[in-house]
């Protein structure tokens, strides 16, 4: 498993692929990381699209939804792109967009996928999705018809979709359609990324954030009141975990719910080719576990860690379209590569 810091360069010598250097005027973690919200835009993407509903094996009956785009000028032999926003996110969220938009123009096909009661997809489950919840993710690549597959699936995962991604990656038979994945900001180990969003630096960001899970969980159908009471009463990240996210999810507490949730403990057992990339300034998520995990070794598994980009942010010096969408074209391009050949 090879870690790679990428070093930041002066603005007169962007180097191509290999440092992040910083847009003005969003300089360090903070910024990188508001612009998503500060501009976030609705540009209609360059594709046709279809609703695709996707079946649960566990038995609830409920169903994820996804959109698929088809790019106006399809590329040969590329494969569908499926992108996983992170936590209060849905198909709509400013990254989700502007990474379907840069693979269209590539000519991809790109499967914009809502989590389990998340967006569009929320009065489809009286469920919600949770860091572990692989098994959804399982299931949509089940769900795909023969036409989606042809090329392969390669998946990406934000923030919390990238930890659920990861937890697909580490147990998933050889053979499920994925030839690749990446996976851009995500809480490795989630009760270190819990205690850096309640830390005293982050307090805005941790009201806004429990209040959105707040909204987004109470619009859930089929709640029983004790848990509208749970979540409502629940002052913190880790209080809204321990009594709603763990009990609802078959977990002991919220620290059983983080240990065996987290996509860290399954880097060594990743069998296919996968990127991670990570900012050592990320106000959310720390750095720590990305530094760290070089043993046990995994030959598929590259880690590039950018002196900056804040969470999901990227925003680069001298491009429009986001660093770590160009590192997963780098890593992508050099994939199909391989495949063709």
């Amino acid at each position: 498993m090879s870690v790679t810091v990428a070093r930041s360069l002066s603005r007169s010598k962007p180097a191509e692929g290999a440092a992040f250097c910083e847009r003005a005027p969003w300089w360090g973690g903070d910024l990188q990381t508001l612009r998503n919200h500060l501009l976030a835009g609705q540009q209609p993407l360059p594709s046709t699209t279809v609703t695709r509903l996707f079946p649960t094996s566990d038995g609830t009956g409920d169903r994820l939804m996804g959109r698929l785009e088809q790019p106006v000028h399809p590329a040969p032999g590329t494969p569908l792109i499926v992108l996983i926003h992170g936590l209060t996110g849905c198909e709509d969220s400013t990254y989700v967009r502007r990474s379907a938009r840069y693979h269209l123009m590539r000519g991809r096909r790109v499967l914009r996928l809502n989590l389990r009661g998340a967006g569009p997809g929320r009065k489809l489950a009286n469920g919600y999705y949770h860091a572990g919840c692989a098994p959804d993710l399982q299931n949509v690549l089940a769900g795909l018809n023969e036409e989606d597959v042809r090329n392969g699936v390669f998946a990406v995962g934000y923030s919390l979709g990238g930890n659920i991604l990861l937890n697909l990656l580490g147990t998933i038979p050889v053979g499920e359609h994925l030839v690749g994945a990446a996976v851009v900001s995500a809480p490795i180990e989630p009760g270190e990324a819990c205690q850096r969003i309640m830390a005293p630096r982050n307090a805005l960001y941790h009201r806004w954030l429990l209040r959105r899970m707040k909204q987004d969980v109470l619009a859930s159908p089929g709640l029983a009141s004790a848990e509208r009471e749970a979540i409502t009463e629940a002052r913190s990240v880790y209080a809204f975990d321990d009594r709603w996210v763990a009990p609802r999810n078959g977990f002991r507490d919220a620290e059983d719910y983080y240990a065996r949730t987290a996509g860290a403990r399954h880097l060594a057992s990743i069998s296919m080719p996968t990127l991670l990339l990570h900012a050592m300034n990320d106000p959310w998520i720390p750095v720590r576990p990305y530094l760290e995990l070089r043993q046990p070794a995994s030959p598929h598994v590259e880690i590039v860690v950018a002196r900056s980009g804040g969470h999901v942010g990227f925003h680069e010096h001298g491009h429009t379209e986001t660093w770590h969408d160009r590192k997963i074209e780098d890593f992508l391009v050099r994939l199909e590569g391989r495949i063709r050949a």
